[in-house]
């Protein structure tokens, strides 16, 4: 088949010989600068992300992290004329969103729910032992495979020493902890990204699938987040005046994470101890 014109000849020669020939693209998502698609042929699936202009940066830095990480589902990058592009194995499994959707639907399926987000934690966990964040933990960063979790997006995956890039803005604004985006606002380059920060993405993340809400409660602080820009967004997170949401249809859970989005950084568990206190 033809090449689409947005994926350069060598990111569509490196899938052609990952997958196999009689090569199918399908578009999974097309977004601030990036796109993805799903690579299919005789030999398997994979996941081909290209990025252009800003998003070149972006992707470029991802690949960089999965190489530096060495995950095992990395399977190449380039970069040529003004965009870069990263080729993964195809990760089969739902997200961890998609895991809690019995959950959100009515309440069913919390047992394999409980488990997903222990496991998460234990990804997490594993890739702070590695001496990295992941510096953007939402719903859907999470794959829930047959042979555990993988984490992906991990464009803004940071430790100390590591190129951090301009862009960097703490990634979803929603999921921010006070400390971190107070340290956005400062603008001072790089943001020390650290693994507290990241535990209450974490914890937030499972908030937000087992409620289908962001855990802050914009309306009770008075706030629209709709009518401020991110910038002022993690004005108001910064102060850390802005409640949890009331709504508790998991209390047993919630109540495990709740502490986390409210405590003092020093006093938070690790990923590690978070996923002991969820898992059975």
């Amino acid at each position: 088949m033809s090449t689409p014109s947005p994926i350069p000849a060598t990111a569509h020669a490196a899938a052609t010989e990952y997958c196999g020939h009689d090569l199918v693209l399908t578009e999974v998502t097309d977004r601030r600068g990036s796109a993805v698609w799903k690579a299919t042929g005789h030999k398997g699936a994979a996941a081909l992300k290209v990025g252009g202009g800003a998003g070149a940066e972006i992707t470029a830095r991802e690949a960089a992290a999965l190489a530096a990480l060495k995950v095992d589902y990395f399977a190449g990058a380039g970069v040529t004329h003004g965009s870069a592009w990263l080729l993964t194995h195809w990760l089969e499994g739902p997200s961890t969103w998609d895991v809690f959707g019995p959950v959100r639907a009515g309440g069913a399926g919390r047992e394999q729910a409980l488990a997903a987000a222990a496991d998460l934690c234990s990804a997490v966990a594993g890739l702070h032992m590695a001496g990295w964040v992941h510096a953007d933990l939402q719903p859907s960063h999470g794959i829930h495979t047959d042979t555990g979790v993988r984490l992906i997006d991990l464009a803004w995956a940071w430790r100390p020493g590591w190129e951090q890039g301009t862009a960097f803005n703490g990634g979803m604004t929603h999921l921010l902890s006070p400390e971190l985006a107070a340290a956005i606002i400062t603008g001072d380059k790089p943001v020390a990204v650290t693994p507290a920060a990241d535990v209450y993405a974490l914890a937030g993340t499972i908030w937000t699938c087992t409620t289908g809400r962001w855990p802050l409660d914009y309306q009770a602080a008075g706030i629209n987040p709709k009518a401020c820009t991110p910038h002022e967004l993690r004005q108001h997170i910064a102060t850390g005046h802005v409640p949890v949401t009331a709504e508790r249809p998991w209390p047993e859970l919630q109540d495990v994470l709740l502490p986390v989005l409210l405590d003092d950084p020093a006093n938070q568990p690790t990923a590690g101890e978070l996923g002991k206190t969820l898992g059975p």
